[in-house]
């Protein structure tokens, strides 16, 4: 699904009214609709229910109104409250409003005198159900006083809390949270989701989001040229591809994984099992001479390969030459995971960037060892994918983690388009970029994944799915999508407290079937 800023809906809103002759009053009554329809869903019906409905003076509150108009239509015990003086109130919010007074509904205003606190505390405590319509995407200022402490008794409440559009307290560009925000039960947004609704910290008051259709013609929201979307679980399901019943393990791909040091020797067993499991026909673990036996004995499926370590535990780069003779019979190769980046590493790196015609995956300390001079992606003759965390990416960047974290989705686009290749940043809501300046947002996954190893396993994910002919581009999305979803399966199977990599390999074929 398309996600959009909010000045992008804004403007779509501004082409649907003004271009397609749509008016805004329609579209508020379809959104007031939709409310409506989830507080019906969380009440269990709107008869005798008693709503407390919190409203501010912008479009957000014009949709507040007219679902408690709608609420009421439907025998709910409404209570409506306004942040502020009715006065500031226009347009079709005003309209809205007038219309509640009209019918017999008393619209309280929340002022710094506090005239009406007492009542709207307790409406919140008896009531089954409080609508937050305080602030819609448009918000650019912290929240203070009176509507700080409105947010902070909301919060405080026993009763669950629905949101229109966004938590009052999100900012809708990039979800940092203004101040104080509504911790809301769930959100019903309009048309298309908002990154401020998908990004951390803001999604972790959404709770469950619904985006409701109310009437925007699909041409007016083609001609925004949205490039940001979240990975749909459909399209990762039409990607992993069929088994064919008289195939062969040939027909599956060949997968060269480049891995490996003294003490970091499950990296490239958990970056290889994944690939197995994913449906690679031909796994090829390409590893340190020295430490052979230490693979042979920890994975039977694999074929190991030994490469020069001139005893060390560490690839040398007189290894370069084998490992560009291997490449040539390859479908995908990677690199990265439990290499260290001490010693030869980077002319090793170096000259698989310089070799390799394969798609090809970078992780870990593929990266770290070019780090201090990322150009050398400049030389890249195949697609490649990047797969950092924000450490990672910072490092490649020449930044700080904490400014990588601050805009994951501008730091991941600019480094896939200034050197052409795909970037997965890892992390909570893992980011994909692509040179064209496409970028694609994670939703699946969990806490519990934040675990040693699980990096690793998405490395063999994106590589064993790219060696059944999927385009790596693509590959590296679905890989993405899918590590999530067998993440979340280990979590209702085995809970996220003590979840370990290996948990998610093994569950991957089992995760597949249900998908496909």
């Amino acid at each position: 699904m398309e996600v959009v800023s909010p000045e992008q809906m804004r403007e779509i809103d501004e082409r649907t009214i003004n271009e397609y002759g749509i008016p805004g009053i329609l579209l508020m009554e379809n959104a007031a609709a939709a409310v409506v329809a989830q507080a019906q869903a969380m009440m269990d019906g709107c008869a005798g229910k008693r709503v407390t409905i919190v409203a501010g003076r912008g479009n957000n509150g014009g949709d507040a109104f007219a679902a408690a108009r709608l609420l009421h239509s439907k025998r709910a015990n409404v209570s409506v409250y306004l942040l502020g003086e009715k006065t500031g109130l226009s347009g079709d919010a005003l309209l809205n409003m007038e219309i509640l007074e009209k019918i017999g509904l008393d619209v309280m205003e929340i002022t710094e005198d506090k005239t009406n606190h007492g009542r709207f505390l307790l409406d919140l405590d008896i009531s089954d159900l409080v609508i937050d319509g305080l602030f819609g995407t448009g918000l650019s200022r912290d929240i203070t006083g009176i509507a700080a402490e409105t947010i902070e008794r909301m919060n405080d409440c026993r009763s669950p809390v629905l949101s229109i559009d966004i938590p009052s307290g999100v900012d809708g560009n990039d979800g940092s949270i203004r101040g104080v925000c509504v911790r809301a039960d769930a959100t019903v947004t309009f048309c298309l989701p908002k990154l401020g609704l998908l990004l951390h910290p803001g999604c972790q008051y959404v709770g469950r989001l619904i985006t409701a259709d109310i009437g925007i013609p699909v041409s007016a929201i083609r001609k925004q040229h949205i490039r940001i979307s979240t990975i749909d679980l459909d399209t990762v399901s039409v990607l992993i591809p069929q088994r064919k019943a008289d195939s062969n393990k040939g027909d599956y791909g060949r997968v060269l994984i480049v891995t490996g040091s003294t003490g970091m020797t499950g990296s490239g067993c958990l970056a290889s099992m994944s690939a197995l499991r994913v449906g690679a026909g031909l796994v090829y673990a390409g590893v340190p001479k020295s430490l052979t036996s230490v693979y042979a004995s920890k994975m039977t499926e694999p074929i190991v390969l030994p490469l020069e370590d001139n005893g060390t535990g560490c690839l040398s780069a007189s290894c370069s030459e084998h490992i560009a003779e291997l490449m040539t019979d390859m479908d995908v190769v990677a690199i990265g995971p439990g290499l260290t980046a001490s010693g030869d590493i980077r002319k090793v790196v170096e000259s698989v960037i310089e070799n390799c015609r394969a798609p090809l995956v970078m992780d870990a300390d593929a990266l770290n060892a070019i780090s201090s001079d990322p150009s050398v992606l400049n030389k890249l003759k195949t697609v490649a994918v990047i797969t950092p965390h924000p450490g990672e990416m910072a490092r490649l960047m020449g930044t700080s983690v904490k400014e990588v974290q601050s805009d994951r989705i501008g730091a991941a686009s600019e480094f896939a388009q200034k050197y052409g290749v795909v970037v997965v940043l890892k992390g909570s809501r893992t980011i994909v970029a692509y040179p064209s300046g496409q970028v694609l947002i994670n939703v699946t996954g969990n806490a519990g994944m934040a675990t040693a190893g699980t990096g690793d396993v998405l490395t063999g994910i994106i590589a064993g799915i790219a060696a059944q002919g999927v385009p790596i581009s693509e590959a590296a999305a679905a890989g993405v999508c899918l590590h999530g979803v067998a993440g979340d399966a280990v979590a209702d199977y085995k809970g996220m407290h003590g979840m370990t990599a290996g948990d998610i390999v093994d569950i991957l074929p089992v995760t597949i079937r249900e998908i496909l």
